[in-house]
């Protein structure tokens, strides 16, 4: 009996220190919400701010887990298959992840990526905008379109590489029309 009220109070303050740790997790905006103005570095080093897209672009920002994996390289090859129709749209593509820019610069050579990614080293962009694998220095598959306002217009949030390209495409088509 002593054993399972252990066990009972072990689950009760599991569940509550989860909470505790889910309730500091940033949440990730929604539709409708004001995008935060995050900067990085991009694969060359060179200094990036959304501030200086936003209002002159709309800008597809995608998070990714992790460079050179099957759905990553899938998801990077659709948007760059895509990049004039995205760009007769006025839409700036940028990718983010936790890879290095030396990483970064091989990804996009290998598969002659046509669009800037942003290394998250630290986290601070996936937390800015709640995407952060729980625990881990990965993002989860998380792609946002920023309005020429700043807001966010559309968010798909799933593992599918596939959905996030259709996703984006139909938004941005519902821009302009």
């Amino acid at each position: 009996m002593k054993l399972h009220a252990i066990a009972i109070a072990l689950a009760v303050g599991l569940a509550a220190a989860m909470s505790a740790v889910a309730a500091d997790a940033p949440a990730m905006p929604k539709v409708g919400d004001k995008a935060p103005l995050v900067e990085g570095t991009d694969e060359a080093g060179k200094a990036w701010k959304l501030a200086d897209d936003v209002g002159k672009k709309v800008v597809l920002l995608y998070f990714y887990p992790k460079d050179d994996t099957p759905g990553c390289t899938k998801e990077a090859c659709g948007f760059r298959d895509n990049i004039d129709a995205l760009k007769a749209q006025n839409v700036q593509v940028v990718g983010v992840s936790f890879d290095t820019g030396d990483s970064h610069q091989k990804f996009i050579a290998k598969y002659n990526l046509n669009f800037p990614l942003i290394s998250d080293t630290e986290g601070k962009i996936a937390d800015a905008y709640g995407v952060r694998m729980n625990g881990r220095k990965m993002d989860n598959r998380v792609s946002f379109l920023i309005g020429l306002d700043g807001k966010i217009v559309h968010v798909t949030n799933s593992p599918d590489a596939e959905k996030h390209l259709t996703e984006m495409k139909a938004a941005a088509a519902k821009l302009k029309g």
